[in-house]
């Protein structure tokens, strides 16, 4: 123990017979207003004020100028006093407000450090805000632009692991992170009034939608409104098919052109035979990973419809195709066109082929009413044209036939009508395009008794046989021509 100073503070004792005592009193009481309570005006300014109050205190950073601090170290406590500066002792633990900054700093171990450095343990903490302030209903709150944890590794005496647990008391409480705009809710995660996993969205932060589920017990994943996500791509015509970036895989459907309808035959006399109808195009189906077809290129060939007869059998509807880098890598083909009528028959059209084929057209006929274009033999595909009307040795006409149907049993379009001493009339397009693709055949026209046989009708988009023409005296009726086919890309994702 020294006989001179307070063994902390260095404050000097009065001795025994001193003079003037008041001068050392006066001293240590100089230096407990610096201790105590201690409050530096700044710890950056690097040159002494020119007019400081007395008792400012100031501690100096690194590379300071002016004669009043020359030769003082970064760190060092420096008190104004009366026109001058002293440099006061500052004893490990002391605490001082930088006024300038609002810090705390502590003495420690001859250095300046932030108070925060050396709490170490804080415990039972009633409120916490980090930028703004909590309340009771939010004790802890975080005003800020970002927030990192990061896990204590094992060379500082961690695991390398980081693990956050959330824990609720009940099963029927919540425990939940919530995504809020303007502090309206948006979107929350987590164990909503029971303990499976759920994911709720709202776009008003009141009606709430779940989004996912996931069973505690089995794992068993359910979205309760769905998921993913389709795209449908129609071509009616060629071209190329960029795949969008969010999809996993490709369906396609492929049809081919509808085979057109046949010339009816035409006589003074005898058994005369309308056109046969035109077949109706063929359908392929096939599903494709989406990362295989990003190896190269898509493109797509639309079939065409099979021209009608005019004196002929009707054409052959073209087949469509799609490409990968130039290499087809499905293909339907057209429908056969419908048979010229003749003395014996006028046969139908063939089906385009598939699995099954599509609906073939109808075949001729001079004791009944030409026979309707198929519709059943594929239900789903588009419907076959009718057979034009016959004409027989007695002079009795016969009426055309009626298209088939497209997609029977699915997203219906009506077949034509045949034609009863008149054209047949077009097969119709899908009613909703959206959902089906099929068209129905168009009707065969009827036979006449004198002049010339009247004409079958188109086939309805996409891929109707056409309908057959009917048998005349001096002209048979054109058939009607085979609608174009379709390919239809579906990307789902």
């Amino acid at each position: 123990m020294s006989d001179d100073q307070t063994a902390r503070l260095a404050l000097p004792y009065l001795a025994a017979g001193q003079m003037q005592k008041h001068v050392t009193l006066n001293e240590a009481l100089t230096r407990l207003d610096a201790l105590v309570q201690t409050a530096v005006v700044s710890a950056t300014t690097t040159a002494p004020p020119p007019a400081p109050d007395d008792g400012d205190l100031y501690i100096l950073p690194a590379g300071v100028t002016g004669l009043a601090w020359a030769g003082q170290g970064a760190g060092t406590l420096m008190r104004a006093e009366a026109g001058g500066w002293s440099v006061v002792a500052a004893p490990d633990g002391l605490v001082v407000l930088i006024q300038d900054s609002g810090e705390l700093w502590v003495r420690d171990g001859g250095a300046w450090v932030g108070a925060g450095a050396r709490l170490g343990t804080v415990q039972n903490l009633d409120r916490l805000g980090v930028g703004t302030t909590a309340d009771a209903l939010n004790p802890f709150v975080a005003r800020l632009n970002k927030a990192l944890w990061t896990a204590l590794e094992a060379g500082s005496g961690g695991d390398g692991d980081l693990r956050l647990t959330l824990n609720k008391e009940t099963a029927g409480d919540v425990l939940s992170l919530l995504f809020q705009t303007g502090f309206s809710g948006r979107a929350e995660i987590g164990l909503l009034g029971d303990d499976d996993l759920r994911l709720k969205v709202s776009g008003d932060g009141t009606s709430w939608s779940e989004a996912v589920s996931v069973d505690r017990a089995s794992g068993r994943m359910t979205f309760p409104l769905g998921a993913g996500r389709c795209a449908v791509t129609a071509f009616s015509v060629n071209g190329g098919y960029t795949i969008p970036a969010w999809a996993t895989r490709i369906e396609a459907v492929i049809l081919g052109g509808g085979g057109g309808g046949g010339a009816g035959a035409f006589a003074a006399s005898g058994s005369r035979f309308g056109g046969g109808g035109g077949g109706a195009g063929g359908i392929s189906r096939a599903t494709w990973s989406a990362d295989l077809l990003r190896t190269g290129g898509v493109t797509v060939n639309v079939g065409q419809g099979g021209a009608g007869g005019t004196t002929t059998a009707g054409a052959g509807g073209s087949g469509s195709v799609v490409y990968l880098a130039g290499t087809p890598v499905l293909t339907a083909t057209g429908g056969g066109g419908g048979g010229l009528g003749g003395a014996a028959s006028g046969a139908a059209g063939s089906a385009g082929a598939g699995a099954p084929p599509s609906n073939g057209g109808g075949a001729s006929s001079v004791t009944a009413t030409g026979a309707p274009g198929k519709s059943f033999d594929r239900p789903d595909a588009p419907g076959g044209g009718g057979a034009g009307g016959g004409l027989d040795g007695s002079g009795t006409a016969r009426a055309g036939g009626a298209g088939g149907d497209g997609g029977a049993l699915a997203v219906k379009a009506l077949g034509g009508v045949g034609g009863a001493a008149a054209a047949g009339s077009a097969g119709t397009a899908a009613p909703q395009p959206t959902l089906h693709w099929a068209g129905g055949g168009g009707g065969g026209g009827g036979g006449v008794t004198s002049g010339s046989g009247h004409p079958g009708a188109g086939g309805g988009l996409s891929s109707g046989g056409g309908g057959g023409g009917g048998a005349g005296v001096s002209a048979g009726g054109a058939g009607g021509a085979g609608a174009a086919g379709l390919v239809w890309l579906v990307a789902v994702g």
